[in-house]
């Protein structure tokens, strides 16, 4: 098995030790030299003849320096390391009942927009029935939360849609109804919502800067993408309503987190141009994300556009270098210090420590398994919760889905996606395949960006400090 990856991006040579987590920027020579020879260890002795033979562009003497350079790195640690953690027996013994620590709270089945390209079927999810969540259904699923959280203090809401802005009575006597639980049960309630904005005005802007320590607020770039990709229930562009009320917004949230997202397709693959123009808009916080979906989706990015979107995001990385106005969603990757052990083997945690639910109730692993019934996990309404779902969730890490043990990237992804998995394998456990490439490629750009920042070297992941977690023991 491969320990250590290779790779070029932005001018750089690099090197990621797959196990530590250590990154290396390198000269031409240590990285054809160590291309060669990735599968490691280095063996004691002087560089093989064999290695030398296939390298007959440099000289010999500075091929062994290197050599011995490069087992100076193994022997501290920073290349060809093991797998400490590669053991079948330990992954399936991964926690199967974690706490739920986090509710996408459907409070609106229904919006606003009619996004072609849209996972929830323009907000019905795929029901025919265009629905609301009303505060009693709410109220028990923040109470069924509070009571599958055990000991965890902070637990997150996420208020979703749909268009969660549809329904802001809900939302508001929800936040209400949980902050007066606080205290009495030992909790912090973080919310989140996120909307496409056509229904922000100035009450609706100030109590989400006031009261949600996060926001989402969809947007997907220049106004002829935008316009054509999300357009009002009348057919019209929606740029112009909301960019002002974005800016709006922003500019009075002061601190607090926000992202701008978009959605790129294969229609719009020069997708660079919009994180730009988000930029300057005056957006920092930007995340635009690729359409997934299986080859018949007239949206989705197909195999065959690959190397189209490899090299622009190759292209946006580039520009990000001039760019300190602008924070990547995807370019985000710490080479100093990884999350804990459970978050690098599992990942996301959808189906036993995050579930979305309905606005009739209804609980599932996640807002995009909402709707495949086969998938429903129980209802907060009677408190059912279906472990033997929950336990096939759980038990998807970097070990039990076979792509994941032989990629490079499975430490920094953590497993991927499993609705984008189903989706388009129809398997939760089986890889898309498509989606692993872009990542890859982001994790590529990501890394080079930082090795750049930071000059040469890195460090192995170290235990998180995070106490508050319940996953593991540092």
């Amino acid at each position: 098995m491969t320990t250590v990856h290779t790779f070029s991006a932005l001018g750089q040579y690099l090197a990621a030790d797959i196990n530590s987590g250590a990154v290396h920027v390198l000269d031409k020579l240590t990285y054809d030299l160590l291309s060669l020879v990735q599968d490691g260890p280095i063996g004691e002795g002087r560089v093989p003849q064999k290695v030398v033979d296939l390298l007959p562009q440099y000289d010999p003497s500075e091929l062994e320096e290197c050599w011995q350079e490069l087992r100076v790195l193994q022997n501290a640690g920073l290349l060809f390391t093991t797998d400490d953690y590669l053991d079948p027996e330990a992954a399936m013994a991964l926690p199967k009942a974690a706490v739920v620590k986090a509710l996408c709270l459907h409070v609106s089945h229904d919006c606003n927009l009619r996004c072609k390209y849209c996972f929830a079927s323009t907000g019905d999810f795929g029901t025919g029935h265009r629905l609301t969540m009303d505060f009693e259904t709410a109220k028990k699923a923040i109470d069924w939360v509070v009571a599958k959280s055990g000991k965890r203090r902070n637990i997150e809401i996420d208020f979703f849609g749909g268009e969660p802005l549809m329904a802001m009575d809900t939302v508001k006597r929800t936040v209400e109804y949980a902050r007066s639980l606080e205290k009495k049960y030992d909790k912090v309630f973080r919310f989140t919502i996120t909307t496409n904005g056509i229904l922000l005005d100035d009450e609706t802007i100030d109590y989400i800067n006031q009261e949600m320590s996060n926001v989402v607020l969809s947007l997907d770039g220049r106004q002829k993408v935008n316009d054509r990709m999300r357009p009002t229930v009348n057919g019209k562009g929606s740029y112009d309503i909301i960019v002002p009320k974005f800016q709006k917004l922003v500019a009075q949230r002061g601190t607090k987190d926000y992202y701008v997202r978009g959605t790129f397709t294969r229609e719009d693959l020069d997708f660079a141009q919009d994180v730009l123009h988000m930029g300057d808009l005056g957006f920092l916080h930007v995340s635009v994300e690729p359409c997934s979906g299986p080859p018949d989706d007239p949206y989705a990015v197909q195999k065959e556009d690959l190397g189209r979107v490899e090299e622009e995001y190759e292209k946006l990385a580039q520009a990000l270098l001039a760019r300190k106005d602008i924070n990547f969603f995807h370019f985000n990757v710490d080479l100093s210090q990884g999350p804990c052990v459970i978050k690098r083997l599992r990942g996301c945690g959808a189906g036993c420590e995050y579930v979305a639910v309905t606005p009739d109730g209804g609980i599932y692993p996640c807002h995009q398994f909402v709707g495949k019934e086969e998938f429903c996990m129980g209802s907060v309404h009677d408190g059912s919760f279906d472990m033997r779902i929950s336990g096939q969730f759980a038990q998807q890490n970097i070990y039990t889905r076979p792509a994941c043990r032989e990629c490079w990237a499975r430490f920094y992804c953590s497993g991927g996606c499993s609705a984008s998995n189903l989706l388009v394998n129809g398997d939760i456990t089986r890889s898309n395949e498509v989606a692993c490439a872009m990542e890859r490629k982001r994790l590529e750009c990501a890394i080079a960006l930082n090795a750049i920042a930071a000059g040469m070297g890195g460090r192995p992941y170290t235990k998180c400090n995070n106490t508050d977690c319940n996953l593991c023991d540092g």
